[in-house]
């Protein structure tokens, strides 16, 4: 694994969750960002910035560089060979790519949920404690407790598991399991939620569910979603940026990327010509 960024690091550490960032500096600051695997480029020159408090959602046809470029943003890509990440992504002003940086604090400042599911295959209580508990927010008894409890109900989730905690995980149905790893995630309070596909593997009802709850945990966190479905793009984000054959073609405010878009390919695209 390689990284390497255009300028200059000085040795820096995450700032800790609960400070406050400049009231007119985005939340999230890409620039120049370029990612190859073994040499062969999958994003190229992008350069975003993500609006705290908002949902952002990156579509594009499949292959062109939104999961890539959302994996950058907690170094998901730090694990794969042979992955190179050039450019600079702030958070909160930070360098995340600095030296010295730990990824596990900025793991914890920057949550993911996948695009199925992964319950881990513990209890139901267990699932929520275990971020907490690792990262030293609390240990057990009523703190804890508190902790999954008030994650449960942001995910929407308390009122149909409440009494049944100790069960395991797996056995609680699909869109039940997503509003789970939702609550795992929010469990340890992220200042920023990346969201792969959330919805794909899920019916109409639970994906339904699961756009209700963005709408209000954008409320307390900065959401990015990645998403094939125009739909869901615009009925859940405020901002879209459409990436196309591993470039940022546009970003902006959605009603104006679906309406009256700058680019023909975007517009090509939201119409559905191509994609």
């Amino acid at each position: 694994m390689v990284i390497a960024m255009t300028q200059e690091m000085q040795a820096s550490k995450i700032p800790q969750t609960g400070e406050e960032p400049a009231t007119d500096r985005p939340k999230i600051h890409a620039s120049c960002v370029h990612v190859s695997y073994s040499g062969r480029s999958a994003i190229k020159n992008v350069d975003l910035d993500i609006r705290a408090n908002s949902v952002t959602a990156l579509i594009g046809p499949s292959g062109c560089g939104k999961t890539t470029f959302l994996r950058c943003l907690n170094r998901m890509n730090d694990i794969i060979d042979g992955c190179e990440v050039r450019g600079n992504i702030q958070l909160d002003g930070e360098d995340i790519y600095a030296p010295g940086v730990d990824t596990v604090v900025l793991r914890r400042r920057i949550g993911m949920v996948f695009q199925k599911p992964n319950p881990f295959p513990k209890s139901i209580y267990e699932n929520v404690a275990y971020g907490p508990r690792i990262h030293g927010l609390a240990s057990k008894g009523r703190a804890l407790d508190g902790i999954v409890e008030s994650s449960l109900k942001r995910a929407g989730l308390w009122d149909e598991v409440k009494d049944r905690l100790d069960a395991p995980a797996t056995g609680l149905s699909g869109g039940q399991q997503q509003r789970l790893c939702i609550a795992r995630a929010i469990a340890i309070e992220p200042d920023v939620i990346l969201m792969d596909e959330p919805c794909s593997a899920l019916d109409p009802i639970a994906t339904a569910r699961i756009e209700e709850l963005i709408d209000e945990l954008k409320q307390n966190f900065t959401i990015i979603i990645v998403t094939h479905s125009m739909q869901q793009a615009a009925r859940v984000s405020q901002y879209t940026a459409f990436f196309h054959m591993g470039e940022l073609v546009e970003e902006g405010e959605t009603k104006v990327i679906f309406t009256n878009p700058k680019d023909p390919r975007t517009q090509a695209y939201v119409t559905g010509r191509i994609g």
